[in-house]
């Protein structure tokens, strides 16, 4: 409604002669949440300075003064509010030809072509399990990703690997004492994840293990070639196992330079740093100061050693240079929040403005287990590989039992098992922790995946039983005007809402928004549903109109579920 909104705003800059910019009153019109008080509202009462009367004499003028057009229907004065209501004659017909004219583009955008938008997801340790918590930034990142695209912008993904660093030391000594009590050829991420949290416990206990972690790490960064071959099996046997869950998942990755790509790119940004006086020596570290507020960045420790903030500058910079970006979006969790507080802040002093301003940290909350958070180090974790065949098998028997004549239920079965999943945890504000539940994921009522995507199946089955193939429809030839009742209309309205949806869920960088709105979509279907007869309606040309509906509502659903990264099944 975005164009409505637009409309309404001019209508009344020039009903107070131009003196109030035309985007300030643009952003103070609001959404009533009680309908009867229109669908969209004007406050006067920041135009009482400036205009110098009451906010009721302001409202009471601008109404006298207003000119509508086909877009408004009626305008009332309420306490100083001018309450906007649409044409719904107007907004029924422009939202279902566009559906119709536009189908699978209904809601894109094109012509940013040119503009580079850098999304760095997921970004896993190497040598461990895909996790749960891991399963939330993939799926996070992947719907920025579809947003981003849909809205016409250039997106880059990349696979920023957590592919190096001491951790590393750490885990080649317990690979060097153990690994052949272990059979990591058959599982190795596992026997890799079960040696780590091992000698994890070690160096806890004996300094002189960490000890040793740090000299490997350190041999590792000078490039003795027997630990970096030792490495390279670690880095490929995890991408092997990664790239498996990330075809399921439906991410693809442009790049999967991690850490260790900018070993031989630090140099230059110490180089940067020191010519322009910031590095500064702090407890035998090297460090930025960055504000009185905020802890300086280190950019070296006093073993000698980078840590990943070295790291991430230099792929800022290299980011810049190869990929000219206007954004470079970083998901990952809110417990780094300081530290890409910390690298932003350095960055002024390696690239132009533009690129330190297009550096944006989308953070989001923790998955906690019922048993508190996880942890890789003291084993207390759920493996993605394994919740998604839970998923799937517990989909299956829920779908069984429903239909158990289904055809391709296997296949369903997968969609639906791993749409619970990606849904269950977009569906919810970013920066919220969530407590991991399965069994709420996969319900087919309530707020849910399942329920969304049942919707779009239960619309497949109407329009089959109505024998209904858009092939054969003529727009021009379709009359709109009698889809009157109100649950017709408020469908409609909701439809017309996808790509203002689109827009807000991209630049809140919250999928979130999207997702809630396929709940609205989908209840409101069925609430339209309920009232409004589709198959045995008598008229033919009401019976037509709503089974463009159905068909619209459909469309919406696919196409939003897709930016999720959820796929539909044609039946349930």
């Amino acid at each position: 409604m975005d164009e409505i909104k637009q409309s309404i705003a001019k209508s009344i800059y020039t009903a107070i002669e131009e003196k109030v910019d035309l985007n300030d009153i643009y952003d103070k019109i609001e959404i009533p949440k009680d309908k009867k008080n229109g669908d969209f509202a004007y406050p006067c009462f920041n135009l009482a300075k400036i205009l110098k009367n009451s906010p009721v004499n302001i409202a009471n003028d601008i109404y006298a003064k207003i000119t509508k057009d086909e877009k408004i229907g009626k305008v009332e004065v309420v306490n100083g509010f001018l309450n906007f209501y649409i044409n719904d004659k107007y907004i029924v017909n422009k939202t279902l030809k566009e559906i119709l004219s536009k189908k699978e583009d209904y809601g894109k955008e094109t012509g940013k072509e040119n503009i580079n938008i850098i999304i760095e997801y997921s970004s896993p340790n190497i040598a461990k399990p895909f996790h749960l918590g891991h399963f939330r930034n993939t799926v996070l990142g992947k719907a920025l990703y579809n947003l981003y695209e849909a809205l016409g912008y250039n997106v880059i993904a990349i696979n920023h690997l957590g592919d190096w660093g001491r951790q590393f030391g750490l885990l080649i000594e317990g690979y060097n004492r153990y690994k052949d009590e272990y059979d990591i050829e058959k599982e190795p991420l596992d026997a890799l994840s079960k040696i780590y949290v091992r000698i994890s416990k070690l160096a806890k206990e004996d300094e002189s293990v960490m000890d040793i972690a740090r000299e490997n790490f350190k041999r590792l960064e000078q490039g003795d070639k027997e630990l970096l071959k030792l490495w390279q099996y670690f880095r490929d046997v995890s991408l092997k196992e990664y790239n498996r869950i990330y075809e399921l998942l439906g991410s693809k990755f442009d790049s999967y330079n991690g850490e260790a790509f900018y070993i031989d790119k630090m140099d230059e940004v110490i180089d940067i740093l020191n010519q322009k006086n910031v590095l500064v020596e702090s407890n035998g570290a090297k460090v930025v100061e960055v504000g009185d507020n905020i802890p300086p960045c280190i950019i070296f420790t006093s073993k000698g050693t980078t840590i990943y903030a070295t790291r991430d500058l230099a792929a800022i910079l290299y980011r810049a240079r190869t990929y000219d970006f206007d954004k470079c979006i970083y998901v990952t969790a809110t417990e780094q929040i300081l530290h890409f507080k910390q690298i932003f802040e350095v960055a002024k002093y390696l690239v132009d403005e533009k690129y330190q301003k297009g550096l944006v940290h989308v953070a989001y909350g923790m998955i906690r287990l019922k048993s508190g958070k996880m942890s890789t180090r003291e084993g207390n974790v759920i493996y993605v590989n394994d919740l998604i065949n839970k998923a799937i098998s517990k989909a299956k028997n829920i779908i069984l039992e429903k239909n158990n004549n289904l055809e391709d239920i296997d296949d369903v079965s997968k969609k639906v098992g791993i749409g619970a999943l990606i849904f269950n945890y977009l569906k919810s504000n970013k920066n919220k922790d969530i407590i991991f539940d399965l069994d709420e994921s996969l319900r087919f009522d309530g707020e849910t995946g399942p329920y969304v995507q049942y919707t779009y199946a239960r619309t497949n089955s109407i329009l089959k039983k109505a024998d209904f193939d858009i092939k054969d429809i003529k727009v021009e030839e379709i009359d709109f005007s009698v889809l009157e009742k109100n649950e017709e209309v408020e469908l409609i309205k909701e439809l017309e809402k996808f790509s203002e949806i689109i827009n807000k869920s991209a630049e809140e960088y919250e999928p979130s928004i999207l997702t809630r709105y396929l709940i609205d979509v989908a209840t409101q279907f069925s609430r339209f549903y309920n009232e409004c007869n589709v198959l045995s309606v008598e008229d033919e040309k009401l019976k037509l109109a709503r089974c463009i509906l159905v068909y619209s509502t459909g469309l919406v659903i696919k196409n939003g579920l897709k930016l999720i990264g959820v796929e539909c099944p044609e039946k349930m």
